[in-house]
């Protein structure tokens, strides 16, 4: 058969009888060929590939996220590639140079928070892009409410009899972490307790902004240090939070604690937290940008999905009788 009859066949183009198709695919599979994807990107004038751009790679939340964008692909001819930028430097010119260098036909942004003004400044490139973890008007996207996770949280350690509810936080300039204050500060306030910066506690050091196990084992060794000492914590992140467990285990003591992300370990050891769909947000995420890929003029879409509380063991009061071990529940 014609060239013309095995090229339609593998692109999925043109009307080609079903046998012919069948036909064809046999031949392909008995000798081992797949279409070369950077030949066809040659022919249709695109790289076939997807960039996601992430602030760290060693990160649990980041990993899960990945898998959406993955499996999502999967579905297409697209390759992915993960670029690391540092935070050490000036990420916007960072973003700048690689639009500019015009690898990719579009790009993921993953927990990169820019000024509205330097989003929009990206606009002239003309380049699809979808942001994770974070809101451009410009842009598809898709994050997760988290001043009402923070406050969720918050609420539910208060009305468990909590009067003196700390937080354990990240870098104060973070844009998750300007909201999750936000959700603390309000559940304290419209609970009628006072908000106190004092019982905020952060790491001491900045690398990942902060949220890192080590950044949550400085933060609690503070807390447990301050007088009064508080009877409750929220804390920003999973990760941070596995941290302040091993603090409290060392000093053989234990306040309730709610975290943030729902990451996979969270379940197996029995941590309280608001879940954030992780991976749903790397698939839809993707899915606006393939979209925009195809229509550079369709309206811009923006997701925000609504945080969970899910329940475990390490939100019960001291000396209170376990109900639910291991296992969860959600609010």
């Amino acid at each position: 058969m014609s060239i013309a009859t095995v090229s339609r066949v593998f692109n999925e183009s043109g009307s080609v009888r079903e046998a012919t198709k069948k036909r064809v695919m046999k031949i392909a599979d008995e000798m081992g060929y797949h279409p070369q994807v950077f030949a066809q990107a040659l022919a249709s004038k695109r790289k076939n590939i997807i960039a996601v751009v992430v602030p760290i790679m060693s990160n649990y939340f980041f990993m899960e996220i990945l898998a959406g964008v993955q499996d999502k692909l999967l579905e297409t001819g697209y390759e992915l590639n993960i670029i690391n930028i540092q935070s050490t430097q000036d990420q916007f010119e960072q973003i700048e140079h690689l639009i500019r260098r015009q690898r990719a036909d579009g790009y993921i942004f993953i927990s990169i928070h820019l000024p509205q003004s330097k989003w929009q400044e990206l606009d002239r490139y003309h380049v699809p892009m979808s942001i994770i973890d974070d809101y451009s008007p410009a842009h598809d996207g898709v994050s997760v409410n988290n001043q009402k996770g923070a406050y969720k949280a918050t609420s539910y350690l208060i009305e468990q009899g909590c009067r003196n509810v700390a937080m354990i936080s990240a870098l104060e300039s973070s844009t998750p972490i300007i909201e999750r204050v936000d959700g603390y500060r309000k559940a304290l306030i419209d609970h009628g307790l006072p908000f106190r910066p004092e019982l905020i506690f952060t790491g001491d050091i900045s690398y990942r902004d902060g949220f890192t196990e080590k950044g949550g084992f400085e933060a609690m060794e503070k807390l447990l240090s301050f007088d009064p000492q508080p009877d409750a914590c929220f804390c920003a992140s999973d990760v941070q939070a596995i941290g302040a467990l091993k603090s409290m285990t060392q000093r053989n003591c234990r306040i309730p604690i709610i975290s943030y992300d729902n990451l996979a370990v969270s379940e197996y050891i029995g941590l309280s937290t608001v879940r954030q769909p992780m991976y749903e947000m790397g698939a839809e995420s993707t899915r606006y940008l393939l979209r925009r890929i195809d229509d550079p003029d369709i309206e811009i879409e923006h997701t925000t999905y609504e945080p969970e509380l899910i329940i475990r063991r390490s939100s019960e009061i001291p000396g209170e009788q376990s109900i639910n071990g291991i296992g969860s529940s959600s609010v």
